[in-house]
């Protein structure tokens, strides 16, 4: 899968297993892709690089944008769907906005 941010197209990785969504890009460094998590909340223990994170509802309807997430921080979003970590300064995405562009 892959998502397009205006003119940048990056490499989406779904998270479904166990593993995958604990781990998500800690310890990471020169992150150059995407994930996407189908859950309520993240975290950024242990992370190497802050992140942009987008958390949508079901249709993918933005509603929240965190970016430049530090390191150490826990978000919980009873209403979220989908969360998509993204690498620091990419998102070009707003509130209210739709993620067409994930193919």
């Amino acid at each position: 899968m892959k998502i397009i941010l205006e003119n940048t197209e990056l490499e989406l990785k779904n998270c479904i297993h166990f593993k995958d969504k604990l781990l998500g890009f800690m310890f990471k460094r020169n992150i150059n892709y995407a994930l996407r998590f189908k859950c309520k909340s993240i975290h950024t223990f242990f992370m190497k690089e802050n992140i942009d994170v987008i958390i949508t509802d079901k249709n993918n309807k933005v509603l929240y944008v965190y970016n430049n997430l530090s390191k150490n921080k826990i978000i919980i979003k009873k209403d979220a769907y989908y969360f998509y970590e993204l690498p620091n300064n990419t998102n070009t995405y707003k509130v209210n906005d739709t993620i067409k562009n994930v193919i």
